[in-house]
Order: structure tokens, then C-alpha cells, then sequence
């Protein structure tokens, strides 16, 4: 057996099981919701945090559209990931904002003036399949068997690839 630590802040990319949206005012702050994991998470050439790991995420804060152009907003918090019936700390946010139509306000307001209120923003939502960015919040230990399959990857080369020593000749189209 050898252990391997993962580093506190390690990337983990998460995104919401379902999508998350201020329309219809169904969330509201403290709203808690299940995320999972996009990719495995990888140290020494070994899978940390496979892809799929369960975990939960909460709404911490909320406006929602309204008059004049203003779009709904929302910033959620990933709070830990399920591993082996434990749960990993995680920390980070994300904060999405739907889009405004201040434009269109400000056009409505010179044509009509006070049906201009009528003009709204749109919704903020986060959808599922959406990759957002978490952080493992301490280091993480685990021990890995002997047997246990290492993943090689590719590395980057910094010099370049010798190239064979006579190149191939392209054919020309034949002039017309």
C-alpha cells in the first residue's frame, strides 16, 4: 500500500443533478441542491474523485427579475462531495445572472413611458450539464494498493518532434 495526499484546493469540476433557475420563484436562499462530479480528479497518475461522486450544494443568495429591464441573479456554494460514506469538504461559488433588457427599458420608456415597468429581465438559471469550479477545502489521504491500476497520461513535449527526413509531395490540382 503507499498513500497519496490530494492538496487542499484541489480542482474539482461539479454541476448541478438538476437545473437551477429564479423563474417561477420556486428557490429560495439556503435551497439545497445535488451536484456531482464532470470529471475524475487525478493525482499521481491514480483517480482521487471519480467522475459521478455524489455531493450537495446550496443557494446562498437570490434576486429574482423584476421591472425595468432587471434580470434574476443567484450565487450558490459547493458544500461537500459523498466518498466512501464520509463527506469531502469542498469551497467555492458560482454566481449567474440572466440577462437584462435594459435596452428594450429604456426604448419602451421613450414610446409608452409607464409601461415600461412591464419590460423584464430574464431568469438566471444554471443548468444541469453546466461545468462550474469547486475546491477540495483540506487534504485528502488515501491509500492506494499495489495492485492498483496507475492511469498514464501524455505529457507535453517542449521540443519539437523530429519529422521524417524527406516529406511526402502534395499533388497540385492540374491547371485548367
Amino acid at each position: 500500500m503507499r498513500q497519496i495526499v490530494l492538496p487542499p484546493n484541489s480542482e474539482v469540476v461539479v454541476t448541478p443533478n438538476d437545473t437551477l433557475t429564479t423563474k417561477g420563484k420556486k428557490l429560495k436562499e439556503g435551497y439545497k441542491f445535488r451536484i456531482s462530479t464532470v470529471f475524475d480528479v487525478m493525482q499521481d497518475g491514480y483517480v482521487m474523485i471519480p467522475k459521478g461522486t455524489m455531493g450537495e450544494g446550496t443557494v446562498t443568495w437570490m434576486t429574482n427579475k423584476g421591472a425595468f429591464g432587471k434580470s434574476g441573479k443567484m450565487e450558490v456554494s459547493f458544500d461537500w462531495l459523498e466518498m466512501a460514506g464520509k463527506r469531502v469538504s469542498l469551497t467555492g461559488n458560482h454566481r449567474q445572472e440572466g440577462e437584462g433588457n435594459t435596452g428594450a427599458t429604456v426604448g419602451t420608456a421613450v414610446a409608452v413611458g409607464v409601461f415600461s415597468a412591464f419590460v423584464t429581465g430574464r431568469s438566471a438559471t444554471i443548468a444541469n450539464g453546466q461545468q462550474l469550479r469547486a475546491r477540495t477545502a483540506e487534504p485528502l489521504n488515501f491509500m492506494i494498493p499495489d495492485s492498483a491500476a496507475r492511469v498514464m497520461s501524455g505529457t507535453l513535449v517542449s521540443t519539437p518532434v523530429a519529422s521524417p527526413a524527406q516529406a511526402e509531395p502534395v499533388a497540385m490540382p492540374a491547371a485548367n
